[in-house]
């Protein structure tokens, strides 16, 4: 795989694992860390920012809109007036920090690339619809395919078919002109699969290797993580240490987090056993 170059850092696929931490714009993230519902939430996102990267993350997600289950969906002008604020504001702070954007909507995705961002995260790219390809095909952006599907309905293979749907997106985004060093894949844990099936693709996770792509974790205080041992969101760091861990071991390449310090403590000493 190519190494991928933002602001002026190489992503050396399989050197080591990178670690991006999340910024929730939101008044109702499952995780309970939405700046909006702080007097100031560009200064909370900043500040949030800044303490993310001083321990260690790579890069940052910042997205609008809750994609917990069940969560109340806010309109086109509302995510652009969330995101767009956030994002300048971090740029302006953290210039050489790479930023990705957490939306569906190709119209907000535009307005937080012109902002200032530089990655998609579309947890919506196994969808019939190609518009964030598109958008990251006109400006040259790197765009994540995040499996997801609208009933967590499988045969005997459930990753089998996570793969089969993600090489699908990827040619369908390698159709509408995206590169395919420009793209990223996310089994897409907590998505469309009962936790059941969240399992099983966390332990067969090294099978996603052969889509020949980087691999990026998202299982962050997941309630799958919650089930397993009865913990509210807040208390559930150590269990996605353990998944963290387990992604390195099966060559996971980028793992998305609240929790950046201990998760990046722990990608480390996983990455000097795995990755010497």
């Amino acid at each position: 795989m190519s190494d991928l170059r933002l602001r002026g850092r190489t992503f050396r696929w399989g050197e080591r694992t990178f670690v991006m931490g999340i910024v929730n714009a939101t008044t109702d993230s499952f995780s309970g860390d939405g700046v909006m519902t702080a007097g100031d939430p560009v200064g909370a996102a900043v500040a949030q920012a800044v303490a993310m990267v001083a321990d260690g993350a790579d890069l940052l997600d910042v997205g609008g809109e809750s994609t917990r289950p069940g969560h109340t969906r806010v309109d086109e002008a509302t995510e652009v007036a969330r995101v767009v604020p956030i994002v300048v504001a971090i740029r302006r702070t953290l210039p050489e920090v790479p930023i990705s954007v957490d939306t569906t909507r190709p119209s907000v995705a535009e307005a937080a690339l012109a902002a200032g961002a530089d990655v998609l995260n579309d947890v919506w790219g196994t969808g019939p619809d190609d518009g964030m390809a598109r958008v990251a095909a006109r400006h040259g952006a790197p765009l994540i395919v995040m499996h997801n599907r609208t009933e967590a309905v499988y045969g005997d293979d459930v990753v089998g078919e996570v793969i089969a749907d993600l090489r699908a997106a990827l040619e369908r985004a390698m159709a509408a002109g995206v590169a395919a060093d420009a793209l990223i894949v996310d089994p897409g844990f907590g998505f469309g699969k009962t936790p059941e099936h969240n399992l099983v693709v966390l332990r067969e996770l090294g099978r996603l290797r052969e889509l020949g792509r980087p691999v990026l974790l998202g299982t962050s205080r997941k309630s799958t993580l919650g089930l397993i041992l009865d913990l509210p969101p807040s208390e559930r760091v150590e269990a996605t240490v353990a998944t963290t861990a387990l992604g390195v071991a099966a060559g996971v390449d980028i793992v998305r987090v609240h929790d950046v310090r201990a998760n990046v403590r722990a990608a480390r000493v996983a990455d000097a056993i795995m990755r010497p």
